[in-house]
């Protein structure tokens, strides 16, 4: 998609064009006249906007020209050159295989690896006191599984059906509309009469009987008028004590067809104004869609980035595991030389340092399990609860692939895809489509009326559709004009001018919201970068500070100076050094995994790179309880025990 592809999108919409057939030549007439003028929807094309498309680009492209003379993209790996430290295999000449470099490294390196009975032990009993059990989860299934059931989300996918049902509130005003109504009437009226030949005037008394009734259609023309067909039926009787002639046919049946067209030729006349209020819901429409994509995105991510904030606890509950394991041996050297040269302040020392650290774990163990039901919440998996007391690990916590990204590839990438962007650029649409209107209510107010009657009137029904038939008796036809114009017309210059500054304001939001964007974009792109770097600083230092720990051990063992009081609390500082080091590492990790679910947010592309399916869904799909988003299926091989609310398992 390019740039200008972005700027707009149309909808089009067809509605058949009425017909009418009447034998009457000037009836005819006029409903040909208002299907043409009228017909009953006509497509919808923005208005011309050629300038305002120029700037919205160069825009864009101001923002992104540096970038897009250096496209180069980066090699991110994974790989961490250890050869770096120069660390000597035949350190002291041991060459005793327990003792290597290798062999060590490799042990300090499986930092998640407790058994599950060990770790149970460590989790300790949950809020009810019982043992706490440990539901493993893959990162993939924790995403799927809240692109399904995340509650936010579930909150903004009613929004497009909502805002699809005003699309059809705002097309219904064009409708055609029945209407009709009925009445009778029983009148007796006295009035003076009048004396023949010098006699006494008596009191006459008229009395008639009246029943009428009448049914038609109307409807809203998109020109902006409107047109209306009624049918009307009356039904007189006159009865009479005055002294005449009784009126001919009595009682009498008339019959009449009326059409009539109001219609504007000047404000108010068009479909730009009249179809305003449908575009607008349109629109409206697009920006609930672009919502619902919006918060999907976030949810994902926050997803993202909370699984990883698990990975994080949970590696420093292994940390602090070892480390408070590795303290109690040292302890229990220390208590041993009290016969020797352990004075008690040394002891009281080792054994404060071991509750200290016992008391880390402890709080290490509440933070992995906070870490747990913040995932629960994300995910609102029926099989897992947030009220349950099951624990979410994770099921792996692996680097990704080597990563090629660049500073211009993730630029275009948020311009084409970011929802705030598209919402913008309906923003834009919506203002010009009011300045459109405010244009048209500036115009005077010039109406064209025309209206034709046909009536039959006989003693019986079906004469009086003969007579209307024959065409014998035409009642009336009217065409006339009427004219309004404010003097001054303030009222309608001020409010093109409020309209055009909102269409100018709207602009200069969209620049605000390309800025935002990239520099969305560049910070998530320098904390991915930062954080990868910091990977291999942290483990390089992860790594010396093993050896150095190592070397130590090697010297307790195999030398007598190993077990003195100064060297056992040397072993405990380079125990907590390893230990500060460790999380260091885990933490560079971390952070540079949630620094690439930061920036895969920041370009938009959350989705697409999760798999995962945007559906909207309609109204009748909501109340059937319908899930209206489609995310790929996991892997067929997975294991079950990786799935949300899956069986409890061990790591």
């Amino acid at each position: 998609m390019t740039i200008k592809s972005l700027l707009f999108a149309t909808m089009t919409t067809h509605t058949p064009r009425p017909r009418f057939f009447i034998s009457t030549p000037v009836f005819g007439s006029i409903l040909l006249y208002c299907g043409w003028i009228g017909g009953c929807a006509s497509p919808f094309e923005p208005p011309t906007a050629g300038e305002l498309q120029q700037s919205m680009i160069h825009a864009i492209e101001r923002e992104v020209q540096q970038a897009k003379a250096n496209p180069d993209r980066r090699t991110l790996t994974t790989h961490t050159d250890l050869s770096k430290l120069e660390i000597r295999e035949n350190h002291l000449g041991i060459i005793a295989a327990e003792y290597s470099v290798q062999g060590y490294l490799a042990q300090l390196g499986a930092l998640d690896t407790l058994e599950s009975e060990a770790l149970g032990e460590i989790l300790g009993t949950d809020l009810l006191g019982q043992p706490m059990t440990m539901i493993p989860i893959s990162l993939e299934n924790a995403i799927h599984a809240t692109a399904g059931n995340n509650l936010d989300v579930e909150v903004a996918r009613y929004a497009p059906a909502i805002s699809e049902a005003g699309v059809v509130q705002a097309q219904a005003a064009f409708d055609w509309t029945l209407f009709g109504e009925a009445q009778y009437q029983d009148s007796n009226t006295p009035r003076p009469g009048q004396a023949l030949g010098g006699g006494v005037a008596q009191i006459v008394r008229d009395s008639f009987t009246t029943s009428s009734g009448s049914v038609g259609v109307s409807k809203e023309l998109n020109s902006g008028g409107s047109l209306s067909v009624t049918h009307d039926i009356n039904n007189n009787n006159v009865d009479s004590s005055f002294f005449g002639a009784a009126p001919v046919p009595n009682p009498a049946k008339q019959v009449g067809v009326t059409a009539r067209l109001d219609q504007p030729l000047l404000r108010g006349f068009g479909s730009d104004t009249t179809l305003s209020e449908v575009r607008l819901a349109q629109n409206a429409e697009r920006s609930a869609v672009n919502g619902l994509r919006q918060q999907l995105i976030a949810s994902t991510s926050e997803t993202e980035r909370a699984y990883w904030n698990l990975v994080l606890r949970y590696k420093e509950l292994v940390i602090r595991s070892k480390l408070l394991e590795r303290g109690i041996k040292v302890r229990d050297d220390i208590r041993a030389r009290r016969v020797q040269d352990a004075r008690q302040a040394q002891v009281a020392d080792a054994v404060a340092r071991v509750e200290r650290r016992r008391g880390d774990l402890l709080t290490a163990r509440t933070n992995i399990r906070i870490a747990s039901d913040r995932l629960k919440q994300l995910l609102n998996d029926p099989n897992i609860p947030v009220g349950s007391e099951s624990i979410i690990l994770p099921a792996h916590d692996s680097l990704p692939e080597d990563l090629r990204i660049g500073l211009f590839e993730a630029m275009s990438d948020a311009v084409v895809n970011r929802p705030e962007l598209e919402q913008a650029v309906l923003n834009i649409d919506d203002a010009t489509i009011r300045e459109t209107v405010a244009k048209n209510h500036r115009k005077p107010k010039l109406d064209l009326i025309a209206q034709a009657r046909l009536v039959g009137l006989a003693g019986e029904y079906g004469d009086s559709y003969n007579d209307a038939d024959a065409n014998r008796f035409i009642d009336d036809w009217l065409i006339g004009l009427s004219f309004e114009q404010p003097i001054g017309n303030r009222a309608g210059e001020a409010g093109l001018r409020s309209a055009r500054l909102e269409r100018m304001r709207s602009v200069v939001e969209y620049r605000r919201s390309v800025q935002g964007v990239i520099v969305e974009v560049k910070n998530a792109l320098n904390s991915v970068y930062t954080n990868h770097d910091l990977i291999e600083q942290s483990t390089l230092s992860r790594v010396a500070q093993g050896e150095a720990l190592r070397a130590l051990k090697v010297e307790k063992e195999l030398t007598n100076a190993g077990y003195s009081i100064e060297r056992l609390n040397l072993e405990l500082n380079q125990q907590e050094a390893l230990a500060n080091a460790e999380l260091a590492e885990a933490s560079a990790m971390v952070a540079y995994q949630s620094s690439l679910a930061d920036l895969y947010q920041a370009m938009g592309t959350t989705l697409d790179r999760n798999r995962i399916d945007l559906v909207v869904p309609d109204a009748n799909q909501l109340a059937r309880g319908e899930s209206p988003l489609d995310p790929s299926d996991p892997d067929e091989d997975a294991d079950p025990a990786e799935m949300p609310g899956g069986e409890s398992g061990d790591e």
